[in-house]
């Protein structure tokens, strides 16, 4: 596995099935219509978590999960980008988008200020605690500003249910809130509308995004 920022991703697990005759993965729709859900907003810094609410909408085809992920996190803001404007913008393409830094800069441009987000490397093959804390601390930041954190992962991590997600290939997901002062997240993921949310320890979350990054404010 390349341990660079500026790897190529990120084909889901729908991708992987499309391309190379069904490996096994979750059930995702490679065609998928968009999906809203009406989230709830939980709105409470004071008691160490805080959740924004998501205007979600499934990727419309297994390599554009980059965009829609941008296109999420957007939504929190009040914002409603066509995904496929975006798709453009990043030069995303069936290979996938190449890099959480091609992500950033659009979601600068659409949030209206150009240093609104920046992108962060978490460059080792498992995330130590200086990382994980630091992206602890980033999701508590940008959520308590008013933003979703954008994430590219790759590999397999379990959510709070002892659910597995799993994007050999590579993935990019939101970030939308947190619990317990940030040590549990709250991820939006635009692969399968049956599962738009779940949650998942920032231990986890860390080491999903090993050798790869996130973009935040």
């Amino acid at each position: 596995m390349a341990t660079t920022l500026l790897r190529k991703t990120v084909l889901t697990a729908a991708g992987i099935a499309a391309t190379a005759g069904g490996i096994a993965g979750p059930a995702i729709a490679a065609h998928a219509a968009p999906t809203t859900s009406t989230s709830v907003v939980a709105d409470r810094k004071g008691h160490g978590e805080r959740e924004l609410d998501v205007r979600y909408e499934a990727q419309p085809n297994f390599y554009f999960c980059g965009p829609a992920a941008a296109r999420n996190a957007l939504s929190v803001q009040g914002k409603n980008i066509d995904v496929h404007a975006m798709a453009k913008e990043m030069g995303t393409t069936e290979a996938g988008t190449n890099s959480i830094n091609d992500i950033t800069p659009v979601l600068n441009k659409e949030t209206g200020a150009k240093d609104a987000y920046k992108s962060v490397e978490i460059s080792t093959p498992k995330a130590d605690d200086k990382q994980t804390d630091k992206l602890r601390a980033d999701v508590v930041k940008t959520v308590d500003a008013g933003r979703a954190v954008v994430a590219n992962i790759a590999g397999t991590a379990t959510d709070t249910d002892g659910t597995t997600h799993s994007f050999e290939g590579g993935h990019y997901i939101s970030v939308i809130g947190y619990r317990d002062d940030g040590h549990t997240v709250t991820i939006a993921d635009s692969a399968d509308p049956n599962t738009a949310t779940y949650r998942m320890s920032i231990d986890n979350l860390a080491d999903w995004i090993a050798t790869r990054g996130y973009s935040t404010s």
